[in-house]
């Protein structure tokens, strides 16, 4: 079985995912931001245009062109192990997840 994506947002309106997606900040910041819950970069190159955050049964891509970042591409390999990961994110930083085959919002 094949990973599951899952998209990562602050939500400009909390109240209404569906308002379009607020700045979360640099790739440096990310970085800083999602360190407390285990999700970091292990030094490697990670596709073009991008660094790889890693995490408990998940991979991050955090692209690095952009000064500001809106979104986070989440590869999820061991549901039971990041889904509790990913809601603590989102619960904590008031941040939405969006399933990208559906358009579904959560969280």
């Amino acid at each position: 079985m094949g990973s599951r994506q899952i998209i990562l947002f602050q939500p400009r309106d909390p109240e209404d995912a569906g308002a379009g997606m607020a700045e979360i900040g640099s790739p440096r910041s990310v970085e800083r931001t999602l360190r407390p819950f285990n999700i970091a970069p292990d030094g490697a190159k990670g596709a073009i245009g991008t660094l790889s955050f890693y995490g408990p049964g998940l991979v991050i891509e955090v692209p690095i062109a952009a000064d500001e970042i809106n979104q986070l591409m989440a590869s999820v390999d061991d549901e039971e192990t990041a889904w509790p990961v990913l809601a603590r994110i989102c619960r904590e930083l008031g941040w939405k997840m969006m399933d990208p085959e559906s358009g579904r919002t959560f969280m």
